[in-house]
């Protein structure tokens, strides 16, 4: 139970908070590196983390996550202080993605990844209690991705509905659902009822 509340802390970016990021985007876009650094440092695992399991895999993921960061630094300019920098650095993220995965199409790559071949990411608590890491693992790989993206960037990557639906381009609200029905049917898939293991 430690290990899982330690790794929900690395992956919400423990230790800058949420006002700290806007500043530190802010001395970016005025040039300030270090910014940058403290930035990477406080978004790099967590991103790293969502990549993998939009992904299915380690390697693209670090390539996507290099690509976020080449992205959110030619954008930088298009970042609005005071406005939170987890959900418009996670829509980068999310649309680095997308385009990797349209360009992997139009090249006729159509790669299928076995469940055992997902990565490893932090699993929140919440979603630890419903069981085992593997047995969760398995049941989050059966879910749909319009589902399973939601449930992680809110139960594991640790951002509000109102952000999660900032990334995803979707009402708060339609965030709230997706994400409830992907806890359903998480418990579902591993025989579950509400309330009782």
């Amino acid at each position: 139970m430690e290990r899982a509340a330690a790794n929900a802390d690395q992956v919400a970016g423990a230790g800058v908070g949420g006002g700290e990021l806007a500043e530190a985007m802010a001395a970016y876009q005025r040039g300030n590196m270090e910014a940058f650094a403290t930035i990477y440092s406080t978004l790099g695992g967590a991103l790293r983390g969502y990549l993998a399991v939009l992904a299915r895999d380690r390697v693209l993921a670090d390539d996507l996550l290099q690509e976020t960061f080449l992205q959110l630094h030619r954008v930088r300019h298009t970042y609005q202080p005071p406005r939170p920098v987890k959900p418009w650095v996670y829509a980068i993220a999310r649309n680095v993605f997308l385009m990797q995965r349209r360009a992997a199409a139009r090249r006729g790559r159509h790669e299928v990844i076995a469940d055992q071949d997902l990565p490893e990411v932090p699993v929140a608590p919440e979603i630890n209690a419903l069981g085992d890491r593997d047995a969760v693992r398995a049941a989050l790989a059966g879910l749909d991705e319009a589902r399973r993206e939601p449930l992680v960037l809110h139960h594991i990557v640790g951002l509000s509905f109102r952000e999660v639906g900032a990334v995803l381009g979707i009402s708060e609200g339609a965030a709230k659902v997706r994400a409830h029905r992907a806890i359903a049917e998480l418990r579902e898939a591993m025989g579950l009822r509400r309330g009782r293991r």
